[in-house]
């Protein structure tokens, strides 16, 4: 679907009478990256998948700045109008739950209940966003250069010994993973990392104490990073629910998908 400066790939799987789940998937990731979870909430729900900005097949139709933060949650909040989309809830990953969050606190009224799996708000000072801005563009230029897919496997190899994913390696289906991510258009991935990434996100830890709407926070429990951080926003906004969920890092809904979406029942029914 085209609006403005956006072509997006999406797809819309409407359930008569049940709620509407919109899904935003994490960087390297696409419309597919909660292919598991929504086989286990197909029954009970409709759902909204989309290729965010430089994944998928989704094209920004316009200028770079297209692929900031302000403007894709513009044209998300647009193709839920273009689909009669009022109120939905929404589940969101890494990346897209940093999108998830400026949704959140800039569209409360599209919203019913908000998951929010390995998110943050951004970064809080100025001097924190200008480092991470320099460490992104470093990522960047590494991505760049990895032109072809041995490079690019090598990055992935790398970019998935960090810390924050714990020990995603020894899943049994972490060669898939690679995969999928191997299928990512390198030069869109780096426009998206260098436009969206959190050093360009404004920040949005002065917003969380007015925030209204309910949210499930999801953070691995061998995710010291994100635990920490949404320890953080669970002491901010009274309104947010914090879990952490044993034996995971970073990517809950790859690791343990069932377990994954028990919270996200759980939570839509309370």
């Amino acid at each position: 679907m085209t609006l403005e400066k956006y072509k997006f790939n999406y797809y819309l799987n409407i359930n008569v009478n049940k709620p509407l789940i919109l899904f935003l998937h994490g960087f390297m990731g696409n419309m597919n990256e909660f292919a598991e979870a929504i086989e286990l909430l197909s029954e009970d729900f409709s759902y909204l998948t989309v290729d965010l900005p430089g994944h998928g097949k989704t094209q920004v139709l316009g200028s770079d700045k297209y692929y900031k933060i302000e403007p894709t949650a513009q044209a998300i909040i647009n193709l839920l109008d273009e689909f009669k989309i009022d109120k939905c809830h929404l589940i969101a990953y890494s990346m897209g739950g940093r999108l998830a969050l400026y949704l959140t606190l800039h569209f409360p009224e599209r919203f019913i209940k908000v998951v929010l799996e390995s998110a943050s708000p951004g970064l809080a000072t100025e001097a924190e966003r200008l480092e991470r801005v320099k460490r992104d563009a470093q990522i960047a230029r590494k991505l760049s250069r990895s032109i072809i897919q041995t490079d690019f496997a090598a990055f992935l190899s790398n970019w998935y010994s960090q810390p924050i994913f714990g020990y995603i390696r020894n899943h049994p289906k972490f060669e898939k993973l690679l995969e999928h991510r191997l299928q990512n258009d390198l030069i869109e991935l780096t426009k998206s990392l260098k436009f969206m990434g959190t050093g360009n996100q404004p920040s949005l830890w002065e917003r969380l104490k007015d925030n209204t709407t309910p949210l499930l926070l999801l953070a691995g429990e061998n995710d010291e990073k994100f635990k920490y951080i949404n320890t953080e926003i669970a002491n901010i906004c009274k309104i947010a629910e914090l879990k952490i969920i044993s034996n995971t890092a970073h990517n809950i809904h790859f690791e343990n998908p069932v377990q994954f979406v028990q919270n996200i029942r759980e939570f839509f029914k309370n």
